[in-house]
């Protein structure tokens, strides 16, 4: 019997892991139904793929699926796990910055009969970090380097009255925590919320995660630099993206990542993180 999976959120994400259900996961998944508070996304949804999912509401999408994919926003990520963990559903969660709000999610996932995965996203070399993270990890800096074409629209930038159009530059526009990254630029840096709860799988105390952004005209790649420090050693690593074609404020990676942790999940096959 196929796994049948829900998508919520029908943006370019959402596009890309149905085409990979109907394609290359096929033999293992079925598209269930899908749920959009936007109808123009889920009409343009349904234009792209060759299935007929159910449309419907957030708790009707859970009842008529196995398995919940998140693929929406940080807005309503916790929400959609925390549901699907209580209906003892599997839900894989692409806005980790949701996940940040409180421990409580997490305590649930500990405890539920259904299992939250996360992506590694457009990182590389979680499986390091997660191993570091058992012993004591003195710093943990997170780099990324985007477009100012990327970064528009950012809450931070226009509670701070920043013109990102502007920079001529190189310019660092952002430092701060995990939290703050999130909250201020929640479409453009997951990476740090991803980095954040990797970092708190550990019983060791950990120095608090630094988040660093700077814009970079002209920059075609989507670049995120980690910096691990600890009693294991140093651990760097770098990772330049190409942004999604029909999406430049996410990395063709985060898409792909979400599919092969879906393919693994349908497989029963987990590899690092």
């Amino acid at each position: 019997m196929k796994t049948r999976i829900g998508i919520v959120g029908c943006g370019t994400i959402g596009i890309q892991i149905a085409k990979a259900i109907e394609t290359r996961l096929k033999d293992k998944a079925v598209l269930s139904a899908i749920c959009d508070v936007d109808q123009l996304k889920i009409d343009n949804f349904l234009s792209k793929i060759k299935s007929r999912p159910d449309i419907c509401s957030l708790i009707d999408l859970i009842k008529k699926s196995d398995f919940v994919v998140e693929a929406a926003s940080a807005g309503i990520s916790a929400d959609v796990a925390k549901k699907a963990l209580t209906a003892e559903k599997d839900a894989l969660i692409m806005s980790v910055g949701g996940l940040l709000k409180g421990a409580s999610l997490m305590t649930l996932a500990k405890k539920a009969k259904s299992r939250l995965y996360i992506p590694s996203g457009a990182l590389a070399g979680l499986d390091g970090l997660k191993s570091a993270s058992i012993g004591k990890i003195d710093k943990v800096t997170l780099t990324t380097k985007k477009s100012p074409k990327v970064l528009t629209g950012a809450p931070y930038l226009e509670k701070n009255n920043i013109d990102i159009l502007s920079i001529k530059k190189e310019t660092v526009i952002f430092e701060g925590t995990p939290k703050e990254a999130v909250k201020g630029f929640p479409k453009n840096i997951n990476v740090a919320a991803t980095l954040s709860l990797i970092c708190g799988v550990g019983a060791n105390s950990v120095r608090p995660l630094h988040i660093r952004i700077i814009a970079v005209p002209g920059l075609k790649t989507n670049i995120h630099e980690v910096e691990v420090e600890g009693e294991f050693g140093r651990l760097v690593t770098k990772t330049e993206n190409l942004p999604s074609p029909d999406n430049p404020k996410t990395s063709f990676l985060a898409a792909l990542s979400a599919i092969a942790t879906l393919e693994g999940a349908l497989n029963n096959i987990k590899i690092g993180t």
